[in-house]
């Protein structure tokens, strides 16, 4: 597998030491950035969180030590982590308010019937962010399951968006996008064939809400061995089943 790349936290604003609305903001804002930061680094020490984010190791500090004392990160001899309230805050939301229940079946049998990991993501902040994830034997879960934000080029951000009505600001795409999001758009399915992780392909489908606009990407993870055009036929028909459950049907 390749090295993952580390993303780039976005660095909030010097923290003003006095109090009110704008500092509050700002407390906020670096607050936020340290819980990325410890998302993307899964444990991680006070000198480097306060470097990924820009801000000085004290201030840093204090605010991981307040953030420990209400649950959102936990302390690890000298390091955080995901404290068990962001966990549970953070596993309650859903992009529609059916699609874990209409998903959770037909996903376990989607991996079950190929042999793959199965996920659900959705397009934020110009990433790919998983949301659901159903491993083909629940004993043995996939590594790739610990991280959650992935760039935008994945198959299952490629499938939304190419599918996206307006357009997401994604910055600068390659010269052939617009040929490969027609041809993305006319098959009904978006491929990665080791673009992200070496080793690993995917293949992932829209889910389709009320209006038959996507609200999420079913995709299937495997290695490359597998032909991902039958697993996106596959996954096509599991796709439809979800979006028709989200439909209320």
């Amino acid at each position: 597998m390749a090295p993952e790349t580390r993303v780039p936290v976005r660095r909030p604003e010097t923290l003003p030491a006095a109090t009110g609305n704008a500092g509050g903001r700002s407390v906020l804002e670096g607050a936020f950035a340290l819980l990325e930061a410890v998302e993307q680094a899964v444990e991680a020490g006070p000198t480097r969180l306060a470097s990924d984010c820009g801000l000085p190791k004290t201030t840093a500090y204090r605010l991981l030590e307040q953030l420990a004392d209400l649950g959102a990160v936990e302390r690890c001899g000298g390091s955080y982590r995901v404290g068990p309230r962001m966990f549970r805050l953070g596993s309650a939301w859903q992009p529609h308010p059916r699609l874990r229940a209409a998903a959770r079946e037909p996903m376990r049998r989607l991996a079950q019937v190929t042999g793959t990991t199965v996920g659900i993501a959705v397009l934020w902040k110009g990433e790919t962010l998983m949301v659901e994830w159903c491993p083909e034997d629940a004993r043995r879960p996939d590594p790739l399951e610990t991280r959650m934000t992935w760039p935008w080029f994945t198959a299952a951000g490629k499938i939304l968006v190419a599918t996206a009505t307006p357009a997401p600001l994604l910055g600068p795409l390659p010269a052939s996008w617009a040929r490969d999001a027609d041809a993305i758009r006319e098959r009904g399915a978006a491929f990665d064939r080791e673009e992200v992780v070496t080793g690993v392909c995917c293949a992932a489908v829209p889910l389709l809400g009320v209006r038959g606009t996507p609200v999420a990407a079913l995709c299937v993870l495997t290695d490359p061995a597998h032909h991902l055009e039958r697993l996106a036929e596959t996954a096509r028909r599991t796709g439809r089943m979800i979006s028709a459950g989200l439909r209320g049907r």
